[in-house]
C-alpha cells in the first residue's frame, strides 16, 4: 500500500491545511462565526476548556478517522493522516501570533464570507489530493454505512449539533452568520473535489 502513496498528493494535502489553519485561527476563533462538524466543535471546547484546537482537533480527528477506517480504506487515512498533522502544527504556530483581522468581529457577513473561502479552498484541496483535513468526512462515511441514510444528511445533522451547542457562547445572529459560512464552504469543497486530478493519482481508496 504505501508503494501507491504519492509525495505530491501529501503536499497538496498538507497545503490544503496549511490554508484551513491560517482562516480558522485568523478568521474563524476571532470573528464569532465558526463551522460545523469537527471545526466548530475545536472552536467550542477552544472557548469553553481553553483547549487549543491545534490538539483537539488531531485527537477528534483521529477518532473519527478509526471509526471510519473500514469504510475509507488505508490510503484515505494516510493522505488525512498528513493534512491533520499539518493543520495540528501550524495552527500552533499560526496562534503564536496576534490575529490579523481582528475587525471582522464587527463585520459578521465579511467574516462568513471570508472564512468560507479559507476553510472551502483549505478542506477542498485535502479532499482534492484523497484525504481530509478534518474528521467530518470520516465521521459522515461511517454513519452513512451504518444508519444507511444519504450522507449529506449526516452532515448537515452533524453541523446543526454543533452549531446549536454554540449557542453556549455565540449569539443567535451569529449563529445564522455560522450557517451561511457553512453552506458557503461546502459548495466551494464540492467546486474543488469535480476539478479533475492530475493523470496517475487516480487509485481506489477502498483497500482497507
Amino acid at each position: 500500500m504505501w508503494k501507491t502513496i504519492k509525495a505530491s498528493r501529501c503536499a497538496v494535502a498538507a497545503l490544503g491545511s496549511v490554508i484551513l489553519a491560517f482562516g480558522l485561527y485568523h478568521v474563524h476563533s476571532f470573528s464569532g462565526v465558526t463551522e460545523g462538524g469537527v471545526l466548530g466543535m475545536t472552536l467550542l471546547l477552544d472557548h469553553w476548556l481553553h483547549l487549543s484546537p491545534a490538539a483537539t482537533s488531531f485527537v477528534l480527528n483521529a477518532a473519527c478517522f478509526l471509526f471510519g477506517w473500514r469504510v475509507l480504506g488505508r490510503e484515505f487515512v494516510v493522505y488525512s493522516a498528513v493534512a491533520s498533522l499539518s493543520f495540528s502544527v501550524f495552527y500552533a504556530i499560526f496562534e503564536q501570533f496576534p490575529p490579523l483581522w481582528p475587525q471582522l468581529y464587527a463585520m459578521p457577513l465579511l467574516a462568513a464570507v471570508i472564512g468560507a473561502a479559507f476553510v472551502g479552498v483549505g478542506a477542498g484541496l485535502s479532499v482534492w489530493a484523497g484525504g481530509a483535513s478534518g474528521g467530518d468526512d470520516a465521521l459522515a462515511m461511517a454513519l452513512s454505512h451504518l444508519t444507511h441514510r444519504p450522507i449529506e444528511q449526516i452532515y448537515l445533522i452533524t453541523d446543526l449539533v454543533v452549531l446549536a451547542l454554540s449557542l453556549t457562547y455565540i449569539p443567535l445572529t451569529r449563529i445564522a452568520w455560522s450557517l451561511l459560512t457553512v453552506v458557503l464552504s461546502g459548495q466551494i469543497v464540492g467546486l474543488i473535489q469535480r476539478i479533475p486530478q492530475p493523470k496517475g493519482w487516480q487509485t481506489d481508496h477502498k483497500d482497507a
